[in-house]
């Protein structure tokens, strides 16, 4: 049965009314691949632009608090924590995103989290598109989340 449709086969928003609330968490990732010269410039804060990972931790908390703006299903839910982190590996040009999201709620926060790493990375591209264009965003995924009724998941 499908969650999300009604009996008229219209789309529909889930009613979650009678769960539980719960602890819940998700870590969502996802990687920019990017040209030496960005990587060298984000390392040395000569992007025009300013401060690349410190706008794209912003945008990536707005993106995660955002969430049911963007996605039309999504539940408003009560983010308690939002937090990212940026690794970058200069040997393969890869930007690596990390995203964790926390809420106590009845639905859960992977949407918030996927959200969160990938408004990071379209951040970055934005910032940097002057240098290259050529960057390709990639591997967006969820990682692992707990809580709920589903119970725990690890990629």
């Amino acid at each position: 049965m499908l969650t999300h449709i009604n009996e008229k086969g219209y789309a529909k928003m889930v009613d979650v009314g009678d769960k539980e609330n719960t602890k819940r968490t998700a870590t969502a990732k996802a990687s920019i691949l990017v040209n030496k010269e960005i990587i060298d410039k984000i390392l040395n804060g000569q992007v025009k632009k300013g401060d690349v990972l410190s706008v794209a931790q912003v945008a990536g908390i707005m993106g995660a608090k955002n969430t049911p703006m963007n996605i039309p299903m999504c539940h408003q839910i009560n983010l308690v924590g939002c937090d990212l982190d940026f690794n970058i590996d200069e040997k393969e040009n890869i930007i690596n995103i990390y995203a964790t999201c926390k809420s106590v709620g009845k639905t859960g926060v992977e949407m918030e989290a996927l959200s969160a790493v990938t408004i990071a990375a379209l951040t970055i591209y934005d910032m940097c598109k002057a240098i290259d264009k050529k960057m390709v965003i990639k591997d967006v995924h969820l990682l692992e989340k707990s809580g709920g009724k589903s119970g725990n998941f690890k990629f």
